[in-house]
């Protein structure tokens, strides 16, 4: 099977877990096609390098990442503004799942990272650590930090309405 074989197969495998995972660390659904987009391009143009790869959805995951984090800093010092996430950019997605992608917006970028990384990638807490950069250490007090943020942002009032 050759290299580009391959790659489709991982393709078909892991873009639609990698999409849903971006989608969550972006709060964009088209954000996060792009950057999985652009991972697999970066992973077809180094197909000898990548074909050598121990885990080859990690690094593409972790390409993705780094494209959507260089996309963030370049809006923020174009523009000041993270785009904004409303809930037409998601017609395929329930009420809950829109709350949640709200949610996760709201958390500053660093919780949001270990939270997409942790709960809808399902890495560890080393590995996490190992794709953002940073030490364990950091990676649980984000997580902590961030569920407790969470837990606020998507809690009901006693009325039923769910607090902004």
């Amino acid at each position: 099977m050759s290299g580009e074989d391959q790659l489709r197969d991982l393709y078909d495998a892991s873009y639609p877990r990698l999409v849903g995972q971006l989608t969550a660390f972006t709060g964009s659904r088209a954000e996060a096609e792009d950057v999985v987009q652009e991972a697999f391009v970066r992973a077809l143009g180094r197909s000898r390098g990548f074909a050598r790869v121990d885990n080859p959805e990690a690094w593409l995951r972790t390409v993705a990442v780094n494209l959507a984090r260089s996309r963030w800093r370049r809006v923020r010092r174009f523009a000041g503004l993270l785009p904004d996430l409303v809930p037409d950019q998601h017609p395929d997605l329930g009420p809950d799942r829109v709350a949640l992608l709200h949610a996760l917006e709201a958390l500053p970028a660093a919780q949001r990272e270990a939270i997409a990384l942790h709960h809808l990638a399902d890495l560890p807490v080393a590995d996490i650590a190992s794709a953002l950069g940073v030490p364990v250490g950091t990676v649980k007090a984000r997580l902590s930090r961030g569920r407790a943020a969470l837990a606020d942002l998507l809690a009901d009032d006693p009325e039923g309405a769910p607090r902004a």
